[in-house]
Order: structure tokens, then C-alpha cells, then sequence
């Protein structure tokens, strides 16, 4: 058999396919480990002490399907577009070298990615008394204002914790000054700010800023990003605390779906994703156009460079529709419930150990919990394991769910855990190595993400309903709890992994370059530094 010349491009086309098949499976394999324990546990629950409707649990059940086709799809799109992306602007931007362009460019591409963030869009609905437009333009401004701070301390070689210090002093000292009904909130919206959108692209501009630098410390510069940016949203939902009145608003709960058959549970969420759909196209809208104006200006990327990347975005856009459309539709009314059949039981303490094991669990499904502990073990070339964050993570928000249950059981104050929680997390900061101080106060923001407000949050306004607790007050205040946790378990993580090494009389291996990072991509795909 005869091949001719103009064969060759479709054989090629053919290996690329079957090249793409194993990763695609590896994708799969990671959002089946995350999510069916989760479907695994609320199944159970169901089945035994927590009885659920039939119509609820088949929106769980559809619902947690789009989710994991969601989670392959989004993490096989942030590694082709988003992470690169970012890598790319946070180099041209730092290569200016140009102190002003700096400071703009930081500013308004923390505001617009801020604006992007799906969580926020969902946060602003259920915040009451401050309109929709007027908490995101203020949490977007506040996200602004600290990537710059973020992109100075990296530029200068500042010390994290000293900022730490600083800038949460600030936070809890206004905390006392904003009425009691803004505090839950305003934590809380620093933790989803920094949600699916957000990370791959901040901590990707890390990446893209720390390889300009060439001293032995850009490595672990180059985390911390998310952990400033975290501040800004707090700052500006407790200023607003002092302008509007949380008592000219009110809680809405979410609604519990009544389907009869198959037809309608597909209606019930084929109605749900247009709106996503739009909202999704509308969130990678500003941040494709800036990338844009990037690649006109001073990119200029090669086109097959340029095609990986709208693939990796046409990947993140399915990916995102699918997740959210799932978590949203089907994983809200079965947290609510549950949460509100586990607190109406004889012995409603149970919720406590069950929120545990329920938090130990639904931080792997975290789309951005994936994009981190990649980062962290590349970075650190292994000597951070992605397998040991992910344990970490994964021990400390069970914690943190524990003790918000025992909040929203008690009706205790969220500063009685946030002020010494914080107080250790940063005590611990001046202990261990910086780069797992960074990496702590990164992981905070990242766990806090679209499956902690889609579902337990609900979970926890559900309890909080059936034992007649103030809502606002009691129930919010559970990302906050799942950002704070994180801060901790890692930098203990630090500790141990310094103690072996120095039990062990061996030499601490030291992270890789950023520089090196782009060494490992292909040819095309990499700035000339």
C-alpha cells in the first residue's frame, strides 16, 4: 500500500488524539476519587439516619455526575490555558520593569479576575442589605488593591509574615466595630473570592513574576499571592458593614426541588444551564481580552501556542458550565436538607462528627485544590508532595467543619475561633520555612471554593434553621472556618518536614528555579527571559 505524501498530517492528527485519550483518563480517575466518596457518604446518610426525599437525592445523584465530568474537563483546561496564560502576562508584566505599569496592570487584573469569579456571583445573592453590584465592585476593588501589595512584596523580597501581621491586626480590629450580622459574611467572602477562576491564574502570575527574579528565594516568593488577596475582600465587606444596615435585609433558603419522573430532573437542570453557560462566558470574557491585549502588545505568541490555549479555554468553559450547573442545581437542596434532617435527630451532636468526615472529604472535589498541590509539587520539585497537601488539606477542613457545626449548634461568636485560629497560623509563620508559610495562607483561600459554598454551606444554614439559630449570623461563617484551618495544618506539615530533615542530618532540598519551570514546557510555548 501506497502512502502519499499528504497523509502524513492526519497520521499525525491520529497520534495526537490517542496521545490526549490517557490524559483525559487521568482526569476522570482524579474527579471519580474526589467526588464518590462524597456520594458514597451522603448515600449513606440517606439510607440510615438521615432519610431524604427520592427527589432531592436524584438531583444529588445528577448533580454529582456533572460534576465530575466538570472537574475532568476544568483540570485538563487550566493546565492548556489558564496556568499558562497567567505564567505569560505575569512575566510581560514584571519585564516592563516599569514600577507604575506594575502597580495599574496588578490592580486591574486583580479587579477583573475578582469579577470573573463565579463564587462571588453567588455570595453577593445571599448577602443581605448590601446590593449585588455594590459588595462586588467592593470586593473586586479590595482583590485589586492587595495583588498589587502582593506583586510589590514579591518584586522587593518583603517578608510574608510581618505583612500577616499587619494587615490581619487591621481586619480584627475593624471586626469589632462592624455589627455582629457582617462578620460571617465578610470572612467568608475572602475565602470564595479566591475560587476556580481565581487561583490558576494568580498563582500562575506568581510563577510568571518570581522568574524575572534570579536570587535563591523567587521560588518561594512566588506562593503568597492568594494569601494577600484574601485579605482585600474581608477588608472591604467589613467597611461596608459600617455603612449599610445588615437588618434591612433577609436570608433567603434556597429552594427544595419536587420532580415526579425523568423528564422533569433533566428540565429541572437543563433550565439551570443557560444561566451558567452565560455567567461562565461573561467571567473568561475579561480575562481572554486582557490575555489578548497582551499577546498584541508584547507577547506574541506562536499560533500553535496560541491554539493549545483556546482549546485549554474551551476545556475550562465546559468544564466550569458542567461543575457549577451540578453543584448548584443538585448538590445545594440536598446539603440544605441534610443538614436539616441531621439537626432535627434525637442526638443532633452527630452532625458534628458526620460535617468531619463530610469536610474530610469534599476538599479533594475542589477544583482549585488540584491546581495548587500541582503548583506546589512542581515548584518544589516533589520535595512537597502533592499526595501530603492534599492529607493536610484534607485534615484540617474537617476540623474546621467540626467546629463550625459546634458554631452553628451553640450559636457561639465566629471570633471566638477566627482570633486564635489566626493568632497561631501566624505565631507558626515565624517557625517554618517561608515557602510553607505561603503555601499555608495559599491553601486557605483555595479550599474554600465552589463545593464548600454549593454544599456546605447549605448544609450548615439547613442545621442552623432546624434548630431555630440565627442564620446570618450562625450559619455564615463556614468558608471562613474552611479557609482558617488550612493556614495551621500546613505549616505543622512545615514543621515535621523540617524536623525529619534535620533528624535525617540531610540537606534540605531546595525548590526548583520558576525559571526551570518554563524550561519544561515545549519550545513554542515559552517566553525568552
Amino acid at each position: 500500500m501506497m502512502i502519499m505524501r499528504g497523509d502524513i498530517p492526519a497520521g499525525k492528527k491520529v497520534g495526537r488524539l490517542r496521545g490526549s485519550l490517557p490524559k483525559l483518563k487521568e482526569k476522570l480517575l482524579e474527579a471519580l476519587k474526589a467526588v464518590l466518596p462524597i456520594v458514597g457518604i451522603v448515600l449513606a446518610l440517606s439510607f440510615s439516619a438521615a432519610p431524604i426525599s427520592p427527589s432531592i437525592l436524584l438531583c444529588f445523584l445528577l448533580g454529582a455526575a456533572m460534576i465530575m465530568a466538570g472537574m475532568m474537563f476544568f483540570t485538563l483546561g487550566a493546565e492548556a490555558s489558564m496556568t499558562p496564560m497567567g505564567e505569560r502576562v505575569g512575566t510581560a508584566v514584571t519585564r516592563s520593569r516599569k514600577l507604575p505599569v506594575i502597580i495599574l496592570m496588578g490592580f486591574l487584573l486583580g479587579f477583573l479576575i475578582t469579577i470573573s469569579e463565579p463564587d462571588l456571583q453567588v455570595l453577593a445573592g445571599q448577602v443581605p442589605a448590601v446590593p449585588n453590584l455594590t459588595l462586588i465592585l467592593s470586593v473586586a476593588a479590595g482583590v485589586g488593591v492587595f495583588l498589587v501589595v502582593a506583586l510589590l512584596r514579591m518584586l522587593f523580597g518583603v517578608a510574608l509574615p510581618p505583612m500577616l501581621v499587619f494587615f490581619y491586626a487591621i481586619v480584627f480590629v475593624l471586626a469589632f466595630f462592624v455589627p455582629r450580622d457582617f462578620l460571617a459574611v465578610a470572612f467568608d467572602s475572602g475565602g470564595v473570592t479566591t475560587g476556580p477562576m481565581t487561583v490558576p491564574f494568580i498563582m500562575a502570575l506568581g510563577v510568571g513574576i518570581s522568574a524575572i527574579r534570579s536570587d535563591r528565594h523567587a521560588a518561594n516568593d512566588s506562593f503568597g499571592l492568594v494569601a494577600l488577596c484574601s485579605i482585600g475582600p474581608i477588608l472591604a465587606v467589613l467597611i461596608l458593614g459600617l455603612i449599610f444596615r445588615p437588618e434591612d435585609g433577609a436570608y433567603t433558603a434556597p429552594l427544595l426541588p419536587e420532580i415526579t419522573d425523568s423528564v422533569e430532573l433533566w428540565a429541572l437542570f437543563r433550565g439551570g444551564l443557560p444561566t451558567y453557560m452565560k455567567e461562565i462566558a461573561l467571567s473568561l470574557l475579561p480575562i481572554t481580552a486582557l490575555f489578548g491585549a497582551f499577546q498584541a502588545v508584547s507577547l506574541r505568541l506562536s499560533l500553535r501556542t496560541l491554539k493549545k490555549i483556546g482549546v485549554g479555554l474551551a476545556y475550562t468553559y465546559i468544564g466550569l458550565v458542567l461543575f457549577l450547573t451540578g453543584a448548584n442545581v443538585g448538590f445545594m437542596p440536598a446539603g440544605n436538607y441534610l443538614g436539616q434532617v441531621m439537626a432535627s435527630l434525637e442526638w443532633r451532636w452527630a452532625i458534628v462528627p458526620v460535617g468531619m468526615v463530610i469536610g474530610y472529604f469534599i476538599v479533594k472535589a475542589e477544583p482549585a485544590v488540584y491546581v495548587l498541590n500541582r503548583q506546589v509539587e512542581e515548584i518544589t520539585d516533589g520535595a512537597i508532595s502533592s499526595s501530603a497537601m492534599g492529607a493536610s488539606l484534607s485534615i484540617g477542613v474537617a476540623v474546621s467543619i467540626g467546629l463550625a457545626m459546634a458554631r452553628v449548634l451553640t450559636g457561639i461568636s465566629i471570633l471566638w475561633f477566627l482570633i486564635p485560629g489566626y493568632a497561631i497560623a501566624i505565631v507558626l509563620s515565624f517557625f517554618v520555612p517561608k515557602i510553607f508559610t505561603a503555601i499555608a495562607f495559599d491553601s486557605g483561600g483555595v479550599a474554600s471554593g465552589p463545593m464548600t459554598a454549593a454544599f456546605l454551606l447549605p448544609f450548615a444554614q439547613g442545621a442552623c434553621a432546624a434548630v431555630g439559630g440565627n442564620i446570618v449570623t450562625d450559619a455564615f461563617g463556614v468558608v471562613a472556618m474552611v479557609a482558617m484551618t488550612p493556614l495551621i495544618a500546613i505549616q505543622i506539615l512545615g514543621m515535621v518536614y523540617q524536623a525529619r530533615q534535620r533528624a535525617g542530618g540531610k540537606a534540605r532540598p531546595q525548590p526548583v528555579p520558576p525559571v526551570m519551570a518554563f524550561d519544561l514546557l515545549d519550545d513554542d510555548a515559552i517566553i525568552e527571559l
